[in-house]
């Protein structure tokens, strides 16, 4: 299924598609993510986050429900790859600045 997603969380999920810096410039400058337990704050650790993880694992996110809450936009997509509890649909609560993300959580 094909949702049509606000334009910022649609470039950070094809740029999860290439690469750390791809995934990154998505960000403002003073963004957050949450992953795993751990949160990341800026452009650099958000670079850094996304080559570890890139490292670490190989996987396809698959996009299929977008709902909006205050202001924030969830994006729920079913992930698959070689980690532990693959396949998995993951929750993305997104808040966007302008055009970019300025907080990302992802939770199970």
């Amino acid at each position: 299924m094909t949702i049509d997603l606000p334009i910022p969380i649609s470039a950070y999920f094809q740029a999860d598609k290439h690469d750390a810096a791809t995934v990154s410039d998505c960000f403002t400058e003073d963004a957050t993510v949450y992953d795993e337990h751990t949160t990341h704050t800026g452009r650099e650790a958000i670079h850094a986050w996304k080559t570890g993880a890139s490292k670490k694992y190989s996987y396809t996110v698959e996009p299929f429900k977008l709902e909006k809450i205050d202001t924030k936009r969830i994006v729920t997509a079913h992930v698959v790859g070689n980690f532990p509890g693959s396949p998995i649909d993951l929750r993305y609560f997104f808040e966007l600045k302008d055009d970019k993300i300025a907080a990302l959580e992802i939770k199970p």
